[in-house]
């Protein structure tokens, strides 16, 4: 039997720990699987994923920029996947390539390690950006009834894109950058959602801390690397702060199981990731 081929598709890859992380369990749990980094501009998108049906992937994960664009190329959507308008995750049945999105659960998962439901019920929240992974973590949030959702993207337009598609959740609203920081006292959870933090960008902050509540949390959906220029200062300020580690490690788990049945040791997920990007912040 020929070995289960996997993989991410994205554009760039250079920092991505999928291969390390899904390929350890794999030899954890004797499944013969390899999952390999596909580096796939936005224009190669099409024959990328036309390429992984030819070859029998019994699926892969998509990363920035693909989440939205790669739902025109596979079969058919999860309803999750559907409502939320993003995919990251992509399943062989039968013949068919199946779209689902495990980013929000996995943000969820991540979050209420940190903040009661009941927190974030009460919260007022605030969305930096509004790609794939924002119209994820914005979903399954809308669906814990938060106070309420505040989107803020460098096109507008894209923003009211997205709080057009969680119409039925009630109390998302969409505001210039000025007039959101201008509040910033509101908000009791702020998360970055964009790149910026992420290398070569390692040096900017996507938000102002200026005025932030003392209790506010502020989260970082990047994880490479481990502490975000952005956290750094809110940690530094007394934040409560929280990485995209858990995430990452909650969505890959996710998509795991989806793939092969088996549930992998999360434990040992985040071990291997937090070990490998804390040895190379220290190196």
């Amino acid at each position: 039997m020929p070995k289960t081929l996997l993989g991410l598709i994205g554009h760039p890859l250079g920092h991505s720990l999928s291969p390390q992380m899904h390929n350890e369990q794999f030899g954890r749990l004797g499944i013969d699987g390899y999952y390999h980094l596909f580096d796939i501009r936005e224009e190669e998108l099409e024959k990328g994923v036309q390429a992984l049906r030819q070859l029998g992937a019994a699926g892969f994960n998509i990363t920035i920029p693909h989440k939205v664009n790669v739902m025109n190329y596979i079969d058919r959507l999860d309803p999750s996947a559907e409502k939320i308008g993003a995919v990251n995750t992509v399943v062989r049945e039968k013949d068919a390539l199946v779209g689902y999105n495990t980013d929000g659960e996995g943000y969820l998962e991540s979050l209420l390690a940190i903040r009661s439901l009941d927190q974030i019920k009460n919260a007022n929240i605030l969305v930096i950006g509004a790609g794939g992974a924002a119209r994820a973590v914005c979903y399954a949030l809308s669906l814990r009834g938060p106070e309420s959702i505040t989107i803020v993207n460098r096109t507008q337009e894209k923003a009211e894109q997205l709080k057009s598609h969680l119409k039925n959740a009630a109390a998302v609203r969409v505001a210039a950058k000025e007039e959101a920081e201008s509040r910033n006292h509101e908000f009791d959870i702020l998360i970055n959602t964009t790149s910026i933090g992420m290398s070569p960008e390692i040096n900017k902050s996507p938000w102002s801390l200026e005025n932030v509540k003392a209790s506010a949390l502020c989260s970082d959906l990047i994880y490479n690397p481990w502490e975000t220029r952005w956290l750094k200062d809110a940690r530094e300020a007394g934040l409560d702060t929280l990485n995209g580690s858990g995430m990452f490690v909650n969505q890959g788990a996710l998509a795991f199981k989806y793939w092969t049945g088996e549930e992998p040791d999360r434990q040992a997920m985040q071990a291997l990731v937090e070990d490998h990007l804390k040895g190379e912040n220290n190196a």
